[in-house]
């Protein structure tokens, strides 16, 4: 047993090394064939791997060629954008300009026809003060008496050469209610208290709003210095006055100590006496927008959900007896001689289904003895549904044909705006003017632009939308062109 297989490993053994010993001879054998073929000058895998090499040259020339082509062709793109830029602003500059100038002419033609009609009263009266027998010497007494009155009043009591600020003055509510021609109102961070972004704007469309829109909450006490500032620059200030406390955010439509049962209770009787006070201590009038988009879900003063449910503890027809009970308040005080009551739902077509139905927006229609303007909140904003075509009458069209069978009242857009996303702002803004323009929106008597970017929540989506009118060059450019043109009648007031 042990010899045999003694036997069987030393013969392995020798086959293993023969084996061994031919391999690294074939090795060597295909090496040398190999070093030949690849070394040999005149071989075919020579010359294709020549052929090769020279080939990659080439694309490596022209890829650098390329690059040096793009490389230029971007340095004369971004040029020409700049030069664009440049052509933008310039134009823009020129067409606020041309704004202003017809702002400046029409204020000019006013102020003559004002000096016309004044001229022509007088003399009517003097032509009145003739026939009946007062004399030529008693009128001219008279008309002399009054212009020594005039120039008297120009200097302080004791003698004084120093000037007398000129009082802060304002056209009546009757005036005020049914303007000659519309208005053109903004809304931007700060404004009335500051006139920074407000003025900037201006001066880029080249007439400033004689409207300006602002919001105060019912934690706040009334401040005079927001109407005295609005009117020191001859603009009607409108106040959307909330509810609920200013700070309160818009992700929320709960305020339970704001409830519009505690409202008409009378747990805020005496805030609103004492602000209605402080209104007619002022002699100003303004313009109120008392919580707003009352026939929506998203703030505390609307009524139910959609679903019937309630919101904030209100039932159906609190909102009603809420606006008569502050209405009241302030003609107990003498207020309402000087405030414009301004209802303004918000436009119809992304309100629930339930609040849709025929006689819904009726139902939170106060009456007409309680309102003096109706208005609308509407945006061109997403979401955007399929059937959209970005128009005035998709937008508004709807909202305004309720609003007309509501009530025969001065339609104020109290809050307007258009979103850049998407592309169709600068479109919208063109159809905007256009609708204003149509002999069936006569009744329009202006619109508050919300001049800010704001992000929020709409149908669920975090948004973030540029309102402004400046938010790109294009729709800046269409803003003016409508404000300014003639036939959609809007008073122009030549930016500072």
């Amino acid at each position: 047993m042990s010899d045999s297989t003694s036997t069987w490993w030393a013969q392995s053994k020798s086959r293993s090394q023969a084996t061994t010993a031919a391999f690294l001879a074939l090795a060597l054998v295909l090496g040398g064939i190999s070093y030949f073929v690849w070394s040999s000058p005149g071989s075919q895998v020579s010359k294709a791997l020549s052929a090769a090499v020279d080939a990659v040259n080439p694309l490596a020339v022209q890829n650098a060629v390329l690059k040096k082509g793009l490389s230029s062709a971007g340095t004369t793109i971004a040029s020409q954008k700049r030069q664009l830029t440049a052509l933008q602003k310039k134009s823009l500059a020129s067409q606020a300009a041309t704004a202003k100038l017809l702002a400046k002419t029409q204020q000019r033609a006013l102020t003559a026809e004002n000096a016309l009609a004044a001229a022509k009263a007088q003399a009517r009266s003097l032509t009145a003060a003739l026939a009946a027998g007062a004399g030529g010497a008693s009128a001219g007494t008279a008309a002399g008496g009054a212009s020594a009155g005039a120039a008297s009043g120009t200097q302080p009591a004791g003698g004084s050469t120093g000037s007398v600020p000129a009082p802060i003055t304002a056209p009546a509510k009757a005036a005020l209610l049914q303007p000659a021609n519309r208005y053109f109102g903004m809304y931007t961070e700060q404004a009335p208290f500051n006139w920074s972004t407000f003025d900037a704007t201006s001066a880029k469309i080249g007439v400033q709003p004689n409207v300006v829109g602002y919001f105060s909450g019912w934690d706040e006490t009334f401040r005079a210095n927001a109407v005295t500032r609005a009117w020191q620059d001859g603009r009607l200030p409108m106040m959307t006055w909330e509810s609920r406390p200013i700070d309160a955010g818009n992700d929320s439509n709960v305020a339970p100590d704001y409830s519009l049962p505690k409202i008409i209770g009378g747990s805020f009787d005496a805030y609103l006496h004492q602000y209605a006070k402080d209104i007619v201590a002022t002699g100003l009038p303004l313009a109120i927008r008392l919580d707003h988009e009352m026939n929506g879900i998203w703030y505390p003063w609307s009524e139910t959900d959609g679903s019937g449910n309630s919101i904030n503890g209100n039932s159906a027809g609190d909102y009603v007896k809420m606006w008569r009970h502050v209405h009241d308040i302030f003609q107990q005080e003498g207020a309402n001689k000087l405030v414009v009551w301004v209802w303004s739902p918000n436009i119809v077509n992304n309100v629930p289904a339930d609040h849709k139905v025929d006689g819904y927006l009726a139902s939170l229609y106060p009456g007409d003895a309680y309102v003096d303007w109706v208005g609308l909140s509407g945006y061109m904003r997403p979401p955007y549904k399929p059937d959209n075509d970005f128009t005035f009458d998709y937008t508004f069209g709807p909202s305004l044909t309720e609003l007309r069978g509501i009530a025969k009242k001065p339609i104020m857009l109290a809050e307007v705006g258009a979103s850049e996303t998407g592309g169709h702002k600068a479109a919208w803004v063109t159809s905007f003017f256009d609708g204003l323009s149509k002999p069936e929106n006569s009744d329009i008597i202006g619109f508050a632009w919300f001049n800010l970017a704001v992000t929020s929540y709409v149908e669920g989506v975090r948004a973030t939308n540029d309102w402004r009118i400046d938010s790109r060059a294009d729709s800046l450019s269409a803003f003016i062109a409508g404000l300014t043109r003639p036939e959609d009648h809007f008073t122009l007031t030549p930016a500072k």
